[in-house]
């Protein structure tokens, strides 16, 4: 493995840094998807009501938490999304840390405005995640900042680990776990939690097929890019992920599933109709799995992962 270890230990080590910093999200019983999901055997873990609207501040405060006082006195930088963005600017916050987001143009002008109003300072750079975080990375060296990466860093993926802490502790005999792949450090994290409390668990993830960055990686068996982007879904579309999100993966990950950016805009319809949740496109990425019928669910106690929250289900 590249890097240090990631387990169960560290991971509850992160919780227990992160204290009563963050919100612990509900585990909520869903209506039945399909007909082969009874009541009770759907729950959707609900990050989208985390502080900022996503699981990424939990890998962002938790690094933050890691930093020494001269460490945060020079400052953050990041790339993001929106979403990590929104993770570092609220971890800024509360270590009273300037931060500054270098964001791509696919990120949403409301991510941005969100950004400045917890006070971080937020430049424009590239056209993709990759574009931004290689101004991002400049800038931290040249500035003598604090870099934050989005998902390669392992106390990121330690705190995006404490997911899987509490998704088994609400729901301990659950079968089958849906997430969300953008870079990888959510699910390299919320594997690694859940498969050393429930090693028989299955493990799923789902990228877009306009960006299917980790599908691409494993099918070479090393790290590949892509070449292009076509999804919508911009915050789980880098070109590339990294060798510790890809190790990590390979071993906790059983499958990746694909779904397409209308399978998406479906899902967080549903759960806007349905259930009156409000998701991003890629925060129902999970969902949009089951509703197309990416994932052999039945019979299954299945638990998917709503990351981010967003408007893409409320019109239509």
């Amino acid at each position: 493995m590249n890097g240090p270890e990631i387990g169960l230990a560290e991971i509850r080590q992160a919780r227990e840094r992160l204290g009563g910093r963050l919100r612990r999200t509900p585990l909520v019983e869903a209506a039945p998807l399909l007909r082969t999901l009874p009541a009770g055997r759907l729950r959707l873990k609900l990050e989208s009501l985390q502080v900022t609207g996503s699981f990424k501040v939990r890998g962002a405060t938790h690094k933050v938490l890691t930093l020494t006082p001269e460490e945060i006195r020079r400052g953050l930088v990041t790339a993001s999304g929106g979403n990590h963005g929104l993770g570092v600017a609220y971890a800024g916050h509360l270590a009273m840390a300037p931060a500054t987001i270098y964001l791509p143009a696919n990120a949403p002008p409301a991510k941005a405005r969100k950004l400045e109003r917890w006070g971080a300072r937020v430049v424009w750079e590239g056209n993709v995640w990759d574009e931004a975080d290689a101004a991002a990375r400049a800038a931290a060296a040249r500035d003598g900042a604090t870099y934050v990466h989005a998902f390669a860093d392992p106390a990121v993926i330690a705190g995006q680990g404490t997911l899987g802490l509490e998704i088994l502790e609400d729901e301990p005999e659950t079968d089958l776990l849906l997430v969300a792949i953008g870079g990888g450090g959510l699910i390299s994290g919320v594997a690694t939690a859940a498969k050393a409390l429930r090693p028989g668990l299955r493990v799923i993830g789902i990228e877009p097929v306009g960006a299917p960055t980790l599908t691409n990686c494993l099918q070479a068996g090393r790290l590949v890019e892509l070449d292009r982007i076509t999804t919508v879904a911009n915050t789980l579309a880098p070109r590339g992920t990294a060798a510790i999100n890809l190790e990590i993966i390979r071993r906790t990950v059983d499958e990746i599933v694909l779904v397409d950016d209308e399978e998406m805009r479906d899902a967080a319809r549903w759960l806007w109709f349905e259930m009156g949740i409000a998701s991003e496109l890629s925060g129902a990425a999970a969902v949009a799995a089951l509703l197309a019928g990416r994932v052999a669910a039945e019979g299954k106690r299945v638990c998917a992962l709503v990351c981010g929250a967003g408007t893409d289900g409320l019109n239509g």
